[in-house]
């Protein structure tokens, strides 16, 4: 026997007065990166090897942001605002930028969260 898979759709239960109005999707708040935020990141950027600027586009309703990974696989996230603003962070510092729903998360960043969720031992 094979799982049986249903999906129901809710809808509102008030009756709408006058003509309906079409469904329209919410775009992502979008804000702009803060000071404090630029200066974080070139801050922690400055102090690592190997970074990199993975941009995460926002969705309804978080706004986007950019996770800085270095060489290690340490990674640090912070909003950015758009892809453009993380386009100009990165060619103002020398990092290289990348979209992340593209190119995924490297696999230094897994192994670093791999070794971080491990219980440390006495030894």
């Amino acid at each position: 026997m094979g799982a049986v898979v249903v999906f129901v759709v809710i809808r509102s239960f008030r009756r709408s007065r006058g003509r309906r109005r079409p469904f329209h999707a919410v775009a992502a708040p979008v804000q702009r990166a803060r000071d404090e935020d630029l200066e974080y990141l070139e801050q922690w950027a400055l102090q690592r090897s190997g970074v990199e600027a993975y941009y995460e586009p926002g969705t309804a309703t978080i706004v986007a942001t950019v996770m800085l990974i270095a060489g290690d696989g340490e990674w640090t996230r912070r909003k950015i605002g758009s892809l453009e603003g993380t386009i100009r962070f990165g060619n103002q510092r020398g990092i290289p930028v990348y979209e992340v729903f593209r190119t995924g998360y490297p696999q230094r960043k897994r192994d670093f969260d791999e070794r971080s969720r491990r219980p440390k031992t006495l030894g």
